[in-house]
Parts: C-alpha cells; sequence; structure tokens
C-alpha cells in the first residue's frame, strides 16, 4: 500500500492525499496560513483513531451477534503540550442498540483493543524521510 500526495489545484497549502482509488484533501487553518478548506493533519490522524474504533467495535458486535446498530463517536483533543510530547485523545463513545451494562463495558475494552489505538500508544514507530 502506497500514499501519494500531490499539492491541490487550489489553495495555498491544500493538498490531494491518493490511496488506492480514495482522495482525500488536507488543509490548514486560515489562521497558520491555508484556508481550512479540509481535515488538518491532526484531523487526519485523530479521525484514523475514531474509525478504528468505531469499525473494529462493530466487527466484533457483529461476531457475537450483539444488537448494536451504529456508534456515534466524538474525538476531542488537546493538544497544548504537543510541544513538550503529550498528545492527549479523549474518545466519548455513544453505543446504539439494545445492549445491556455488561455489553457496553465489554465493547468499550474492545474499543481500546483496536489497531490504531494499540499503534498509537504501544508501538515503536520509525520513520525515513528521503529523497524520491
Amino acid at each position: 500500500m502506497s500514499i501519494h500526495l500531490s499539492k491541490a489545484p487550489q489553495g495555498t497549502y491544500r493538498q490531494q492525499i491518493r490511496i488506492d482509488q480514495h482522495t482525500l484533501l488536507s488543509d490548514v487553518a486560515p489562521a497558520f496560513g491555508g484556508e481550512g478548506s479540509a481535515p488538518d493533519p491532526h484531523d487526519l490522524f485523530d479521525a484514523s483513531l475514531a474509525a478504528c474504533k468505531a469499525i473494529t467495535v462493530m466487527m466484533v458486535a457483529r461476531r457475537r451477534k450483539l444488537a448494536l446498530d451504529s456508534i456515534d463517536l466524538v474525538v476531542s483533543r488537546d493538544a497544548s503540550a504537543e510541544a513538550k510530547g503529550h498528545y492527549a485523545l479523549d474518545v466519548a463513545m455513544t453505543f446504539n442498540g439494545d445492549l445491556d451494562e455488561t455489553a457496553h463495558s465489554k465493547l468499550l475494552e474492545i474499543a481500546d483493543k483496536c489497531p490504531i489505538h494499540k499503534l498509537m500508544t504501544q508501538a515503536q514507530i520509525s520513520i525515513n524521510t528521503h529523497l524520491g
């Protein structure tokens, strides 16, 4: 899998991101010289966690034949100490369906086992940046 990024035709900092047959956009807020026309890179990072948690929980609920219809999820970011190496995400999940408290608790545990949560909290990531 490769991600291809190029400057979008419009916008000062707007980027076009291609992942297989999908196209995403990213920009920065006007306060940083952009137009705020698309999510910024931090938003995309945070959104990957939200999507992974929701998909993981839905998959497990379906396998276990739980009456989970859908998930509403809100991610709130506190990046005030990011420069010091601390980036805090708060994830509020709402499970829609006919579930008891035991199912709610178990599904919350499963949410923290999604691959992106593990990657963000347990993996040592190395990045090699070079000229292509």
